[in-house]
């Protein structure tokens, strides 16, 4: 069984057991996390597919902790001029595990 999910404007499929890594930061004290915004589900039977949300269903995931993405690194520079400047970045991200698919 899969689901559909939509997080920070993002659309993710996730089945049971998947790791996932979400753009919001949830305090330490937050174990479990549901994510009311279904799309669509499906794997048994036939696809349940909402209008745009599917009513009543819901995902339940386990919190992780804090993980990192990659970092990008941004260059600006003129030439000719003498001018360079360099930026990085590294996103910050919520490790949670899908735990369970409610219809």
């Amino acid at each position: 069984m899969y689901a559909i999910i939509e997080d920070g404007g993002r659309q993710q499929k996730v089945s049971a057991g998947d790791r996932i890594l979400i753009d919001r930061e949830i305090s330490k004290e937050t174990k479990t996390i549901t994510f009311d915004q279904v799309l669509m589900v499906g794997g048994e039977g036939d696809a349940k597919v909402g209008q745009p949300m599917l009513a009543g269903a819901t995902v339940t995931a386990d919190v992780l902790g804090l993980a990192k993405g990659e970092k990008l690194v941004t260059i600006k520079q003129k030439r000719r001029k003498g001018y360079h400047r360099k930026y990085g970045h590294r996103q910050h991200y919520t490790a949670v595990k899908i735990t369970g698919i409610n219809v």
